[in-house]
């Protein structure tokens, strides 16, 4: 009779153990995870170091040019990492390969906006009802100096001011950034 309970307390153990362990993996959020070169998150946002990258469609000079970007400071996510190369999305969601050199830890954001004539009021605080500082159009690019509590502090030439953190491509959904 002992035996028999010593064995059930084993196989209830494991079944705690299990659930604890299988809890912990599906808690974990997907933002854990780590490139397997860098280090560092991914996903994770970055912008374009130079005026000139090219996308390439494999991770390796070798492949074929997919795309040519001419503007410094673009942000993109790194979606994934090879060796030295990144897999980069930019806001049209073209997906490619990067030289890691070619990219750049600032934090910049492009303003998203569904219509092409709309404005955006830049605001002097984190606060709807806020000063207005600026009219942005979309695609609009600026550093990104702050995010907190669903607003961006959003720095360019000609401006400075806050705008609601979904308007912003460049930083996740109520991400915070100092």
């Amino acid at each position: 009779m002992k035996t028999i309970r010593n064995v059930l307390s084993l196989v209830v153990l494991a079944a705690v153990a299990h659930m604890v362990v299988a809890h912990k993996v599906v808690a974990q959020p997907a933002s854990e995870a780590l490139g397997p070169a860098s280090g560092l998150p991914i996903p994770r946002f970055v912008s374009l170091k130079a005026d000139k990258v090219n996308m390439h469609v494999g991770p390796a000079k070798t492949y074929e040019v997919k795309w040519r970007y001419q503007r410094a400071g673009l942000p993109v996510e790194i979606t994934g990492e090879y060796e030295n190369w990144r897999r980069i999305r930019d806001s049209d969601g073209t997906e490619g390969w990067v030289y890691h050199s070619l990219l750049s830890g600032r934090r910049t954001g492009v303003v998203t906006l569904r219509a092409k004539d709309e404005l955006l009021p830049l605001r002097g605080k984190p606060n709807p009802e806020s000063t207005v500082t600026a009219q942005l159009q979309s695609g609009v690019l600026g550093n990104v100096k702050r995010c907190t509590s669903g607003w961006c502090r959003l720095v360019g030439e000609g401006f400075d001011g806050w705008l609601p953190q979904e308007k912003l491509w460049g930083v996740y959904p109520n991400e915070p950034v100092d």
